[in-house]
């Protein structure tokens, strides 16, 4: 069982963050006292609302917007090729599946 959702990407901002620090094996690193250490990044907050409906009743947007008139959906991120694969303005699909 699953839901599809359909949202706009309203704003992608970018702050600074942190992150582990892995070595070129992708293992995390440690200081002497074994604690992980942690560098500095950028990462994206990737804001999204649902579509909205657009006078034809028979569209998919209005169609979603008439059972999902409001919501919010924001992730941050570090990956920059995920962010990389989104665009101001545009829409995508949110698929909520159960996770096993």
């Amino acid at each position: 069982m699953s839901v599809r959702c359909k949202f706009k990407v309203d704003s992608i901002e970018t702050t600074m963050s942190s992150t582990a620090k892995r070595d070129a094996d992708g293992k995390l690193v440690k200081d002497e006292r074994g604690n992980y250490i942690y560098e500095p990044c950028e990462m994206a907050t990737v804001k999204l609302s649902p579509v909205y409906a657009n006078n034809d009743p028979s569209h998919e947007n209005s169609k979603f917007w008439s059972a999902t008139p409001s919501g919010q959906f924001h992730m941050g991120t570090v990956n920059k090729a995920a962010v990389a694969q989104l665009e101001l303005g545009k829409e995508y699909y949110i698929d909520i599946t159960p996770a096993t």
